[in-house]
């Protein structure tokens, strides 16, 4: 009778449950502001924008793919057994509060300045949670790598819009 090796063994089923959970959570929270908030206001709709501006599709596309990446990093964190794994998860908390609170800042303050500063200190955040994950284990932080990216072009078109419409 053979037997199998670790390399052909399929993955725990439930380990792979509390990856989907950790990945339907992310997304759950990150989907709050959406339903709170929207850009269709008519507030919003009268401000000029700048050229980079995208299709309002890429919205709800680009978050839910992050929010993936996101969660699937929360997981491998969550399940590791290194050091500093507290501080990644508390900081991974943290920068979901501004992640969340960014679009009532901005669309129901009706405020690009105050979006801005929320915004700001988010991307602050997700540097610090990419740093405290990388302690823990290096693949979680390069998920969340396209996450800083977003932020960093949403904090610019924050900036525009602010700029523009000042």
């Amino acid at each position: 009778m053979a037997t199998r090796t670790s390399e052909s063994r399929l993955p725990d089923p439930g380990s792979v449950l509390r990856a989907i959970g950790f990945v339907v959570l992310v997304n759950v929270v990150g989907s709050v502001p959406g339903i709170l908030s929207s850009p269709d206001t008519p507030w919003f709709q009268r401000l000029e924008k700048p050229f980079f501006y995208p299709p309002e599709i890429a919205f709800p596309v680009v978050w839910t793919l992050l929010f993936v990446l996101m969660g699937v990093a929360l997981w491998l964190v969550w399940r590791s057994d290194a050091g500093g794994r507290r501080l990644a998860i508390g900081l991974f908390a943290l920068q979901m509060v501004f992640n969340v609170a960014w679009t009532p800042a901005f669309f129901s303050l009706e405020s690009p300045l105050v979006g801005l500063a929320v915004i700001s200190i988010l991307w602050a955040l997700v540097v610090a949670t990419i740093g405290a994950f990388r302690r823990v284990d290096r693949r979680a932080a390069l998920l969340l790598v396209p996450y800083l990216a977003w932020v960093t072009f949403a904090a610019v078109l924050n900036f525009e819009i602010w700029r523009l419409n000042a």
